[in-house]
C-alpha cells in the first residue's frame, strides 16, 4: 500500500538534527549575510528573526504535523485529507526536484573550492567557472556524496550523517567567527553594521526579502518538513522539536554573519552594504583568505568544508522528498529510486552549470532560459513563486480544512500539551496572520519579477502548478492511498 510506514528516525534528536541539516544550507551561510548587507544590516536581522517567529515556526509546525499524521509522502498526506487536495502535495514534490538541479551545481562549486583551498589556491573562480568539464565533474561528485547518505536509509543514512555533520558544521562556523573577531582593524565597524540597528534604511522590499529568506532558509514550502515529519512517531514533541529546528537554523545564520561581516570590514570596508551576492562567497572571501597568508589556507579550507557540509545536508533532504514519493508510489527499492532521482537531476544540472560560465563552443547556442542563466531562472521559479504558494497551501489546509483544534490534538499526541495561550495564538496565526503574510510575500515576489521583466518566470511557475494539477487528476487521484480517501484521514478529521 502507498502509505505503508517506512523506517523512521530512531530518536527525537535525530529528527531535529536531520531537519536542521535540511534547513541549514547555503541560505544561511551565503544568502543571509549578503541579503543582510543589501538591506540595512542589523535592522534586517531583526526583521528576519521576527519572520522566523511569526511565519517560519507556524508554517514548519503545520508541515511537520501533516507529515506525521499521514506517515507518507506529501501528495498522499494532502490526499488523505481530501482526495481533491493531493495535487497540493504533488507541487511540494516537484519544487525540490527543480531545486536539486541547480543546488547541486552550487554544491559542486563548494566541493571544488574546499579541495582547491587545501592546496593554497582559493581564488579559482576565473578558471573554474569556464571549465565546463570541471563544473560537471564536481557536480557529479557532490551528488554522489549526497547519494551515499540517501542510500543508507532514514535511520542509518540521513540520521547518522546528520548527527555527525551538524555538530561539525556548527563547530567550524563558531571557530571561524571567533577568528574573525580577532582580526583587529575594521572588526568594530563590521560588528556595528551587523548588530546596531538603523531602521531608516528599511523599506517594504526589505520586509519582503526578510520573509522570503525565512522561507528559503527554513526549507518551507518544498515538502521537506512533511517528508521528515512522516518519519517521526507520536513520542516526538512537535512544538519543542520545531522550536529547536528554528533556533538552530537562525543561530547558524547569525553566527555566519559574525564570521563574514568583521572579515569583510577588515579587508575591504567598502563591501559593507554592497549588492554583491554570489561574488561574496566565491570571489571576495577567497581573496580575503589569500590575504591572510599561511593561516588563510587553513581558514579557507575549514570555511569551504563548512559550506560543503551545509550544502550536502540540504540536498540530501531535497532528494529524499522525491525519493520517498517514488518509493511509496511506484514501490521502487530505495537505492534504485534514489539513483533515478539523482540521475535525472544531474542531467538537468548540466546546462545549468554550463550557463554560469563562458564556453566558446556554446556561445552561439546561448544556454539561457528567457534571457536568464539557468540557475537564476530555476531559483526565481522555485524561491520567488512556488515556495510561498506551497507554504500557503499547507497553512490553508491545516487552518481551514483540518481546523486548528484537530491539528493541536494531533500535535499533543506525544503526551506534552500545548499551553492554552499558545493554542490560541497558533489558531489565529495558522488561519489568518501567517497566510496573509505569505500572500504578501507571493505578491511582492510577482511584482519584483514583473519589474525586472521576468514575466516568463511567473508564466512558467504557474504553468508548472497547472501541470501538477492535471497530472494528479489524470494519474493519481483515484489510486490507492492506503486508506479510504472518502473517509478523510481515516475518519478522524472530517472536512
Amino acid at each position: 500500500m502507498e502509505t505503508k510506514k517506512t523506517v523512521g528516525f530512531a530518536s527525537s534528536l535525530g529528527f531535529v538534527l536531520a531537519a536542521a541539516g535540511s534547513a541549514v544550507g547555503l541560505g544561511n551561510i551565503w544568502a543571509f549575510p549578503y541579503k543582510t548587507s543589501q538591506n540595512g544590516g542589523a535592522a534586517f536581522v531583526l526583521l528576519y528573526v521576527a519572520c522566523v517567529i511569526f511565519i517560519g515556526f507556524v508554517t514548519m509546525l503545520s508541515e511537520i504535523y501533516l507529515g506525521r499524521r499521514a506517515q507518507a509522502n506529501p501528495m498522499t498526506a494532502y490526499k488523505m485529507i481530501h482526495k481533491n487536495l493531493g495535487w497540493c502535495g504533488l507541487v511540494a514534490i516537484v519544487i525540490p526536484a527543480f531545486i536539486i538541479c541547480y543546488y547541486s551545481v552550487l554544491g559542486g562549486w563548494t566541493t571544488k573550492y574546499a579541495l582547491n583551498s587545501f592546496s593554497g589556491n582559493a581564488g579559482i573562480v576565473g578558471t573554474f567557472s569556464v571549465n565546463t568539464g570541471e563544473v560537471i565533474l564536481y557536480t557529479a561528485i557532490f551528488l554522489v556524496l549526497s547519494m551515499m547518505i540517501i542510500m543508507g536509509g532514514v535511520k542509518d543514512g540521513i540520521e547518522k550523517a546528520s548527527k555527525v555533520l551538524m555538530p561539525v558544521l556548527f563547530l567550524i562556523l563558531v571557530a571561524i567567527a571567533v577568528y574573525a573577531l580577532t582580526l583587529g582593524s575594521g572588526v568594530r565597524e563590521g560588528l556595528s553594521f551587523y548588530l546596531k540597528p538603523d531602521f531608516s534604511g528599511i523599506t517594504f522590499k526589505s520586509v519582503l526579502v526578510a520573509m522570503g529568506q525565512a522561507f528559503y532558509s527554513l526549507s518551507l514550502g518544498m515538502g521537506i518538513m512533511i517528508t521528515y515529519g512522516s518519519y517521526t512517531g507520536k513520542e516526538v514533541n512537535l512544538v519543542r522539536s520545531t522550536a529547536m529546528i528554528c533556533i538552530f537554523d537562525t543561530l547558524v545564520a547569525l553566527i555566519a554573519g559574525l564570521a563574514i561581516f568583521p572579515s569583510v570590514a577588515h579587508f575591504d570596508p567598502a563591501l559593507l552594504g554592497s549588492s554583491k551576492g554570489v561574488a561574496l562567497m566565491f570571489i571576495i572571501l577567497p581573496q580575503v583568505f589569500e590575504s591572510m597568508g599561511g593561516v588563510g589556507r587553513v581558514v579557507a579550507f575549514a570555511f569551504f568544508v563548512l559550506v560543503d557540509v551545509a550544502a550536502i545536508t540540504s540536498v540530501v533532504s531535497l532528494i529524499e522528498v522525491v525519493t520517498q514519493f517514488v518509493i511509496q508510489k511506484f514501490h521502487a527499492h530505495r537505492k534504485r529510486a534514489a539513483l533515478i532521482v539523482a540521475g535525472v537531476c544531474f542531467v538537468v544540472s548540466i546546462p545549468i552549470g554550463i550557463s554560469l560560465g563562458h564556453v566558446a563552443i556554446l556561445e552561439e547556442a546561448s544556454p539561457a532560459l528567457f534571457g536568464l542563466d539557468w540557475l537564476t531562472f530555476f531559483d526565481e521559479v522555485t524561491n520567488t513563486v512556488l515556495m510561498p504558494v506551497c507554504a500557503l497551501f499547507s497553512c490553508i489546509v491545516v487552518g481551514w480544512f483540518i481546523t486548528p483544534r484537530r491539528a493541536v490534538a494531533e500535535i499533543e499526541a506525544g503526551g506534552t500539551p500545548m499551553a492554552g495561550w499558545l493554542k490560541k495564538v497558533y489558531a489565529v496565526m495558522i488561519r489568518f496572520v501567517t497566510p496573509a503574510l505569505i500572500l504578501i510575500v507571493e505578491i511582492g515576489g510577482l511584482q519584483s519579477e514583473i519589474a525586472a521583466g521576468n514575466v516568463a518566470v511567473i508564466v512558467f511557475a504557474y504553468a508548472l502548478v497547472a501541470l501538477c494539477v492535471a497530472a494528479y487528476f489524470l494519474f493519481f487521484r483515484n489510486t490507492d492511498t492506503g486508506t479510504n480517501a472518502d473517509e478523510k484521514l481515516s475518519g478522524d478529521y472530517p472536512v
